[in-house]
């Protein structure tokens, strides 16, 4: 049996799940009612499901030790990144704009990028950095979702 490829679920580690969920409400995306309020939050997406649970509840169910608050919680990258493509570089600012407005953090302003797109970032309250990004290559299908070549 190989592994599937696909996506089905993203799970972002949360300090304060109920907040969180405020902020991803605020952005304007559906939450589902599967969610268990202060617990999990799940939210429709384009793609696969968006998840939010508290990072203690993860490591917990993994078995992993605590996560350790870092020193600096703004210059904590992760290594990881969540994407979302848009039309065009006015929707790329116009989202930017948007994520600011509903508490996130601009990491970088919307911007030409040298493979010949529009793209910017931003860290949602917990750190997690999401790009926002228009890719003149990849035509979105009716729900938005990316068609590669």
């Amino acid at each position: 049996m190989s592994v599937p490829a696909r996506v089905s679920l993203a799970t972002l580690g949360v300090a304060d799940v109920a907040r969180a969920t405020e902020f991803y409400e605020s952005l304007g995306w559906r939450l589902s009612n599967a969610s268990v309020p202060g617990v999990v939050s799940f939210f429709h997406t384009a793609g696969g499901l968006l998840s939010l649970v508290s990072t203690d509840d993860i490591t917990a169910d993994a078995g992993l030790p605590p996560r350790q608050p870092p020193p600096n919680p703004a210059a904590d990258f992760r290594g990881t990144m969540l994407a979302i493509n848009v039309d065009s570089p006015p929707a790329v600012d116009e989202a930017l704009r948007a994520a600011v407005q509903a508490g996130a953090t601009l990491v970088k302003a919307g911007g030409a990028a040298e493979w010949g797109g529009y793209l910017g970032y931003f860290t949602d309250p917990d750190g997690h950095l999401w790009e926002i990004t228009h890719n003149p290559a990849w035509p979105l299908d009716p729900a938005g979702v990316p068609q590669l070549p």
